[in-house]
């Protein structure tokens, strides 16, 4: 059984518009961090680990809160959205060698972990639907 028939048949989906819309949010908040990491030594030196852990916290949240799925759901989506705009960002900062290449996998992992906490606040964060009688 293919691992996409699995998952519908399960119920357990990952949105696809939340998901690409938190992630190119995250994405381009790491990349600016990124960047200015680069340019900025202070920024980098003191900024790079933590800022880029709270923004993929952020990307999780964005897409709990846009997904307003089951809870598994949230928090799978918020796990993949903050580890991978965390591993394209560490990735170009390993590219510009501001970064050794070890950090990509301890930062994507702590990214992923928190981006599962961003889906899990994103969806206390979110009102609950009104269902109409």
């Amino acid at each position: 059984m293919l691992f996409a028939e699995r998952i519908r048949e399960t119920g357990n989906t990952v949105s696809s518009r939340p998901f690409w819309t938190a992630f190119s949010f995250g994405l381009v908040l790491q990349l600016c961090m990124v960047v200015a990491g680069h340019f900025v030594p202070v920024i980098k030196d003191n900024v790079f680990a933590v800022g880029g852990i709270a923004l993929s916290l952020i990307a999780g949240a964005v897409y709990a809160w846009l997904a307003r799925g089951a809870l598994r759901n949230d928090l799978v989506g918020g796990t993949v959205v903050g580890g991978l705009c965390a591993f394209v960002g560490i990735a170009v900062s390993v590219a510009l060698t501001d970064v050794p290449a070890q950090i990509l996998l301890f930062g994507t992992v702590s990214s992923a972990v928190a981006g599962l906490l961003g889906g899990f606040i994103g969806r206390l964060l979110r009102r609950p639907t009104v269902i109409a009688r």
